[in-house]
């Protein structure tokens, strides 16, 4: 109950706006990490299936999903070039962790979809 009530609140944080006097780049940055955020959060509201570990997966799909749009949002409007080096591998290991959970409970790996950070190409 404890880490729900801090993912609430980081939640909440993160649903109060734009800091004050956040420019333009800042508040794409924020309002775009809110939309990221609570499609993650009911996303990972998944109702039990009776099976624990397709359960975790159903769970953790969207967790890791949501890592990789914040991800990109760092890479869209962050500028701090460790941080963005951190957000690439965020965006190589969270999917490659993505496809390793699918595989183990039986689906298929992630459809083939363009590098986020480039749109239209498919590698």
């Amino acid at each position: 109950m404890f880490k729900l009530g801090l993912m609430s609140a980081a939640v909440a944080a993160l649903t109060l706006g734009s800091p004050a006097g956040a420019g333009a780049p800042e508040a794409a940055f924020v309002d775009a990490n809110k939309v990221a955020m609570a499609k993650m959060m009911a996303a990972m509201n998944a109702t039990p299936s009776g099976d624990v570990d397709v359960d975790f997966v159903n769970m953790m799909e969207p967790h890791h999903r949501g890592a990789v749009e914040m991800a990109v949002l760092e890479l869209r409007y962050g500028t701090n070039p460790q941080l963005r080096r951190i957000a690439q591998e965020i965006i190589v290991g969270q999917t490659q962790e993505i496809d390793a959970m699918r595989m183990a409970i039986g689906r298929p790996l992630s459809a083939a979809v363009p590098v986020p950070t480039q749109q239209g190409r498919v590698r």
